[in-house]
């Protein structure tokens, strides 16, 4: 199990039920504050851009976050909608010396999130969280570092910001190439990507069918994107579409299915990229980096084209933080954050998906003839719910381990299993993995019962 001694961040920043604490105006405005204090460094005048997805409680956020940062000197620039990964790349851009994403990604409306962003565009590391949580501590004087009132930043709406994410995503698809034969279906969740995504596919030359793109505040990952790509699915099959694309509500990370509605597992999204990259010489570091919930036969895979499969703790920042420590530019999670070096130093579900397009353009190819040969071991995720803090505790117990142990024995030397806390809900995570599809459901099943039954045992 990874322990996390941080109060505030989990695996994805801050997230919680907007307006119920952690997630609150309150603490938004502290975290700005805290935030504030720490990237501030010389004395030029201090600049931070700020997104949000499409969430109702942005407008509760925004202006707490936006205050805490005015308040210790910093100018706020404004984007409103926008993916994750824009905000990344805008912050490197404008020199900002650091960048805010509110989103709670895949959850429902009712819960937000803060993402923070380093001048470099990169996710803040374990180390940095905890120095700004140390800020954030109503122990922490840190109204003796507001400035004083004629020093005050400003606020300022910057109303092209989607215009220079869009022309940065259709950079990153090869010039030479066009998608003028395929037709898309894209679902954007009613999230951060539905005016953009669309556009950029539209003007790269595809017909396109775009889906989830009427967000009211309360609608975003309802019964639409990556983690409801049933209408996706549908869609596709309705218009004989050539693929299906499902964002998630910050657009950092997609979902995909074939012209037949079949889904394409995000660990062979990876291989195929990696593939490709491979192929055309465009690979550094000689690597690829997974996780540990990535697919065995991932690995397989990049070991058969001469490259080495690295695996990192579960979070597309850890991803990235093994990618520059290994000097390599591919990485990515099965959950669709995938992370392409040179393009950005975070998930983009919309650039990824542009590099698998370009693949079949390349060679002529079906979306279901692309994946054809490439097998995964079977794999199965249970999910346990817990809520109380007692619960919490006893998750790293030694009844656990111990159960654990016994199950992944039982799994023999092919099989192997990854139990986890989640990092952004209330929830364990338990992963198994064997060549033996029916021994594993029973395994992971037994398994969630017991776990289950002594966590939740009063």
């Amino acid at each position: 199990m990874i322990k996390n001694k941080r109060k505030y961040f989990g695996t994805d920043g801050i997230r919680g039920r907007a307006n119920t604490h952690p997630m609150t105006g309150e603490t938004a405005l502290k975290v700005g504050m805290a935030a504030g204090e720490y990237f501030t460094r010389g004395k030029h005048k201090h600049n931070v851009v700020i997104g949000k997805d499409t969430r109702l409680s942005g407008y509760l956020i925004e202006p707490s976050l936006t205050a805490g940062f005015i308040s210790m000197g910093m100018n706020v620039f404004l984007v409103g909608p926008m993916p994750t990964p824009a905000i990344s790349m805008l912050t490197r851009s404008m020199r900002c010396d650091v960048g805010v994403m509110i989103s709670a990604s895949h959850n429902s409306f009712e819960d937000n999130g803060i993402k923070l962003f380093d001048p470099n565009g990169l996710k803040l590391s374990d180390k940095t969280e905890l120095e700004i949580e140390k800020l954030i501590d109503p122990n922490k004087k840190i109204k003796n570092s507001l400035v004083d009132s004629k020093k005050l930043g400003r606020a300022k709406r910057i109303e092209d910001a989607a215009g220079r994410y869009l022309e940065f995503v259709k950079s990153t698809f090869p010039r030479e190439l066009s998608l003028k034969n395929l037709k898309i279906v894209i679902d954007c969740a009613n999230g951060a990507a539905y005016q953009v995504a669309p556009t950029a596919l539209w003007e790269l030359g595809a017909k396109v069918i775009s889906i989830g793109c009427n967000p009211n505040g309360t609608n975003i990952n309802h019964k639409c994107g990556s983690t409801n790509p049933k209408l996706m699915v549908e869609t596709v099959k309705k218009h004989k579409a050539d693929i299906g694309i499902a964002l998630d509500g910050d657009a950092d990370r997609c979902v995909i299915c074939d012209e037949n509605g079949k889904f394409i597992h995000g660990d062979k999204l990876i291989g195929i990229i990696a593939k490709r990259y491979y192929e055309k010489k465009l690979l550094t570091g000689n690597s690829v980096i997974g996780t540990h919930m990535s697919n065995i036969g991932l690995e397989i895979f990049i070991n058969k084209l001469g490259l080495k499969f690295i695996r990192s703790n579960v979070g597309d920042r850890y991803v990235v933080e093994k990618m520059r420590q290994h000097k390599c530019n591919l990485g990515g999670e099965q959950s669709g954050h995938i992370i392409i070096g040179e393009h950005g130093s975070t998930g983009d579900g919309l650039v990824a998906s542009l590099q698998i397009m370009a693949n079949m353009v390349e060679k002529k190819s079906s979306a279901s003839s692309l994946f054809k040969g490439f097998k995964l071991l079977p794999q199965l995720v249970e999910n346990i719910n817990f809520n109380q803090i007692k619960e919490k505790r006893k998750i790293k117990e030694d009844f656990i381990t111990k159960k654990l142990q016994d199950a992944e024995q039982k799994l023999g030397k092919h099989g192997r299993i990854i139990l986890r806390e989640s990092g952004t809900e209330n929830k364990i995570r338990i992963m198994g993995e064997s060549n033996n599809k029916r021994i594993l459901s029973k395994v992971i099943k037994n398994l969630k019962y017991q776990i289950s039954k002594y966590i939740h045992e009063q």
